[in-house]
């Protein structure tokens, strides 16, 4: 209650601009910060607690469980910049290997890997090394005609982007879509690099249209 009374303005008449004389102790005392498009209390609170979280996390893992070593596992791996330089792409390379390879990171990707490639089997893989649903998403929930038990489900999945309007519609939508086509070459062209292939700007291109092309398809 005292927290609602702090947030308010009494001395603003309520009958005549009522959001001020609700939240007008809340605009005085904050500023939204320049990071941030919004600023609530659940903003503050996020905030506190990514704060004890980060105290949580650093301290010793002895006689933790399972569960708590290994996110504390996590949080060291991301913090450990200096390996992740180290290692640079590696980890991706790694995980291109594990689901076929990428067909514009490879210099005879139809011929050695093509034959045996199994989209059912690189789907299963996505889904359960990395919990990334391509095509299709399954899931285990309740079933809505009897909560007592579960259920598989099947459905679309995410798109590529966030939604089926930055395929379509123009203005700024357009100018995202331009630079996620351009993202995608650039990644492509990083990761020939890598593997020490031989440089074709046209071939990358044409190969990252065709993939927008596709993900166009599945939007619409």
């Amino acid at each position: 209650a005292a927290r609602i009374i702090q947030n308010m303005d009494p001395t603003a008449d309520p009958c005549k601009d009522f959001y001020q004389y609700a939240c007008g102790g809340w605009l005085n005392r904050h500023v939204i910060p320049e990071t941030s498009s919004r600023y609530s209390i659940f903003d503050i609170l996020r905030d506190e607690l990514e704060i004890i979280l980060k105290g949580v996390l650093e301290t010793s893992d002895q006689g933790d469980r399972e569960a708590f070593q290994k996110a504390k596992i996590l949080y060291k791996s991301c913090m450990n910049e200096s390996l992740i330089e180290q290692r640079d792409s590696l980890p991706l390379l790694e995980a291109l290997t594990m689901v076929g390879d990428w067909p514009v990171a490879s210099a005879d990707w139809n011929k050695t890997k093509e034959p045996n490639w199994s989209m059912e089997e690189k789907l299963s893989i996505m889904n359960s090394r990395f919990n990334k649903r391509v095509l299709i998403d399954m899931f285990v929930w309740n079933d809505d005609r009897d909560s007592s038990r579960h259920i598989i489900y099947i459905d679309q999945p995410s798109l590529g982007m966030p939604s089926r309007d930055y395929y379509f519609n123009g203005g700024n939508y357009q100018r995202v879509r331009e630079a996620y086509l351009q993202f995608m070459i650039t990644i492509a062209k990083m990761i020939r690099e890598d593997k020490n292939i031989s440089k074709d700007d046209s071939f990358v291109r044409e190969e990252m249209a065709k993939v927008m092309e596709l993900e166009t398809e599945i939007a619409n």
